[in-house]
């Protein structure tokens, strides 16, 4: 039986220099690095990870928030104003404004590759 997602991979040109991104700007920590590889996972706070692969030469995500394929991750936070306030003050440039909806409050953005993220509370969690 699944029990659930381990891990979702992203493939970097730089899995390295993508992995301290996340670890300086959304507080992920790496916890693991094959001895003989540039493969990277790190950690969220929640335990939910990502492995940054490395990606074929000459490659890129595709644009758009709607393009066939995994389109982004979303990031669970408790502090939005501290996390969006984080991130602007790191100079991240948001794709959307901030929105509120039902309760849901939303910001999308790029890591440094051009995946797309975005920020979500959930003032109820859905079931």
């Amino acid at each position: 039986m699944i029990t659930g997602i381990e891990h979702t991979a992203i493939a970097s040109p730089d899995p390295h220099k993508l992995a301290h991104w996340y670890v300086e700007h959304l507080d992920f920590v790496v916890n693991y690095q094959p001895a003989h590889s540039k493969t990277v996972f790190i950690k969220a706070p929640d335990g939910s990870m990502i492995e940054i692969i490395e990606s074929a030469p000459d490659t890129k995500p595709a644009d758009g928030m709607k393009a066939a394929g995994l389109r982004h991750l979303a990031l669970a936070v408790n502090d939005f104003p501290a996390a969006h306030a984080k991130l602007s003050g790191k100079g991240v440039s948001f794709l959307t404004d901030v929105a509120t909806v039902e309760g849901n409050t939303t910001v999308f953005f790029k890591d440094p590759d051009g995946n797309i993220l975005h920020l979500l509370h959930r003032e109820t969690p859905l079931p």
